[in-house]
């Protein structure tokens, strides 16, 4: 495997430590292998059988061309961040790391499974006592409020949202995309209490040319340089005026994580999680689209057309990411499961940006035919759906377990990932490893 590592988008290497000594303590999860993955590729049935431990692999004739096995392809570990066991680290500076897959299987993500994506450095001093929001440019009265003030002046609300990170997927682009290498598990779906965004905005009063908002955090660069944001993003006042929108204070009924953006944070659901400012100390509303840190050139922005792996692409011609694609994850079991009996259960969570989700279907040939699964209703609009099924395998040997989900509006994920230069968006099947017999 490499091991060496790719600049972070800041520019800093990401082989640099944090000064914190808990994360000191990490282990670095390289990118996954695209040269190994090619000879894989390459090795005919016989050997593929064997390196997977079986003696078969039942479907192989529907296995698209040069299909690495997922079990093959798969390179894990682990790390301990405090609250945070379990998750796969990615970085450390700045921290960023992501959930196995079978650790999400929850209806409601606990906070010690929640993702970790951050892009400078958490502030030092972030006391809910003494915490202000302000909220101003195009307003008719600017606020600064404090976490006390919010919860006496707004409706505060409790709900299950989505929050994933827009390139959720980026290790599975070949040619490899730049930026962290994040699998399956930049996602969850945890219980976010706050008040609602747009109320807050109300209260302010929203000018009739706003087009944007602009959100600010209080944590800092990883150069250090004073004045330097390490992102600043927003949406457009369509979007965050939707009821989905929260300004957050705790989630699954306790205070925020210090690394999920204590003590007061954005959660957009639906759209990249980028847009939920952690840290929050600003809403600004602006007459034009926010150019804040990361909302210009490529970032959260793909070609306004499909490309070939590999081309090179203007920066004028990437339009900025809104809502994420329909998506499925499978959370049981866990891949590479060796299963004694001929029956499994299988479940996991589908989710689709602003959208429900209207079916979910398995596979275990490869697609050749698939099975219609048990699907939950949302336990709110913009929180993640359940399904569930069995499977019956009809003799020994390997197979895998795909997933695919499709939404409201009847788009279906698609089984090839459509490359783009920044890796994102990734909403291929999911596919987890089972050896029977």
């Amino acid at each position: 495997m490499r091991n060496d590592f790719k600049p972070d988008s800041s520019g800093d290497l990401q082989h640099q430590h944090s000064h914190d000594d808990e994360l000191n303590k990490a282990t670095y999860q390289p990118e996954p292998d695209q040269g190994r993955r090619r000879i894989i590729s390459g090795l005919g049935l016989a050997t593929v059988a064997s390196l997977l431990g079986v003696h078969a692999i039942p479907f192989h004739r529907n296995m698209p061309p040069g299909l690495v096995p997922v079990a093959l392809a798969d390179d894990s570990g682990a790390f301990s961040i405090k609250g945070k066991e379990g998750l796969v680290v990615l970085n450390d500076r700045p921290v960023n790391a992501e959930t196995p897959p079978h650790l999400l299987d929850d209806a409601t993500t606990p906070t010690a499974r929640h993702f970790i994506r951050n892009n400078g450095i958490p502030p030092a001093d972030a006391n809910p006592a003494t915490w202000t929001l302000t909220v101003d440019g195009l307003v008719d009265k600017p606020l600064q409020l404090t976490i006390s003030d919010l919860k006496k002046n707004f409706d505060v609300v409790t709900r299950d949202l989505v929050v994933e990170c827009g390139g959720n997927g980026r290790a599975f682009f070949d040619p490899p995309a730049s930026g962290n290498q994040w699998t399956y598990g930049a996602v969850a779906c945890a219980r976010w209490t706050g008040v609602r965004l747009a109320d807050v905005l109300k209260a302010a009063g929203v000018k009739p040319d706003v087009v944007y908002t602009a959100h600010y955090g209080a944590d800092t660069h990883l150069s250090g340089k004073p004045g330097k944001l390490p992102i600043s993003r927003g949406v457009p006042i369509a979007k965050a005026m939707g009821d989905e929108n929260l300004i957050a204070f705790a989630m699954n009924g306790e205070t925020l994580h210090p690394m999920n953006g204590a003590p007061l944070r954005l959660v957009v659901p639906g759209w990249p999680g980028s847009c939920s400012q952690k840290w929050l100390t600003r809403i600004q509303l602006r007459d034009m689209v926010h150019d804040g840190a990361k909302m210009t050139g490529k970032s959260y922005r793909v070609p306004n057309r499909p490309v070939s792996p590999g081309e090179k692409v203007d920066k004028k011609d990437f339009v900025i990411i809104e809502r994420m694609p329909v998506k499925s994850l499978i959370t049981h079991p866990a891949t590479g499961i060796e299963l004694s009996g001929d029956t499994l259960e299988v479940r996991g969570h589908a989710w689709s940006g602003d959208r429900s989700v209207k079916s979910v279907a398995v596979s275990i040939d490869f697609g050749a035919t698939w099975i219609e699964a048990e699907l939950s209703d949302p336990r709110n609009s913009a929180a993640w759906q359940h399904f569930r099924t069995t499977v019956k395998f009809p003799q020994a040997g390997y197979y895998e377990v795909w997933a695919k989900a499709t939404d409201s509006e009847g788009v279906s994920q698609p089984f090839a990932i459509a490359w783009n230069p920044k890796g994102y968006l990734n909403n291929s099947y999911h596919r987890v490893a089972v050896r029977v017999g």
